[in-house]
């Protein structure tokens, strides 16, 4: 069995470091099993969040969406995707019409195979992250502008991750490609698995297979790594 995670929002508070008490419970039930993590950030992001005990615990890390493919330390797979200077102009375009209550810096940032974006800004304090994504949540300015996104480059996908950003990448870079290197009875867990969220494509995929006669597909949509934690304890 291959256990796939999503990390931010599934193994983690958003953003945040592991806790500490699922973090010694998490060790402990990855020896015996087959891991691998599949998030939208980068390298250094996530070795922040889980530690580089778990990070390098996991058989394979699959960063960016999956267009960043680690193997122990190793970088051993990479997609590319450069920022172009019209999407660019799209994206300070969304920043300068945003109505999110407070702004701060780091709107755009290149990671390997995709742009992340935040209208918010990603140096904003924890607080104002939250604040962000509650009002996020009934707006629902950051699925308004992945649709436009997409309306202006249809050969891009643009996609929710997190609390406060949007992933974007070209179409068919998103994290379902992971799914081409993973063989065998497949549990999944994550928490953007709604359609809009970065998770889908997965979720979309497993869920067709499963349709198609495939019947060793398990998906787990969680709300936080609460409710992650309950279910490892089943396993």
């Amino acid at each position: 069995m291959i256990y796939l995670f999503d990390i931010d929002g599934t193994l983690t508070p958003s953003r945040l470091r592991i806790d500490h008490e699922f973090e010694q419970f998490f060790l402990q039930w990855m020896e015996d099993k087959d891991v691998i993590f599949v998030t939208g950030s980068d390298k250094e992001k996530t070795i922040e969040q889980v530690g580089e005990k778990i990070w390098t615990r996991a058989q394979r890390i699959y960063q960016s969406c999956g267009n960043a493919v680690y193997q122990g330390s190793q970088l051993i797979q990479k997609n590319h995707f450069d920022l172009t200077p019209e999407l660019k102009k799209l994206l300070l375009e969304f920043v300068m019409y945003s109505d999110c209550p407070k702004q701060f810096d780091n709107f755009i940032e290149e990671r390997i195979g995709l742009v992340n974006f935040s209208p918010i800004g990603r140096s904003c304090p924890q607080e104002e992250r939250e604040r962000y994504y509650e009002w996020d949540t009934k707006i629902k300015e950051r699925e308004t502008f992945c649709k436009k996104i997409e309306e202006m480059f249809p050969d891009l996908e643009a996609t929710v991750g997190g609390q406060i950003s949007i992933d974007i990448y070209p179409k068919g870079q998103n994290k379902a490609q992971v799914l081409e290197d993973l063989y065998g009875p497949i549990t999944f867990f994550g928490d953007k698995c709604e359609p809009g969220g970065n998770d889908y494509p997965i979720v979309e995929r497993l869920e067709r297979e499963w349709e198609a006669g495939n019947r060793d597909r398990t998906i787990h949509r969680v709300k936080n790594y609460n409710e992650t934690w309950n279910i490892l304890k089943t396993y």
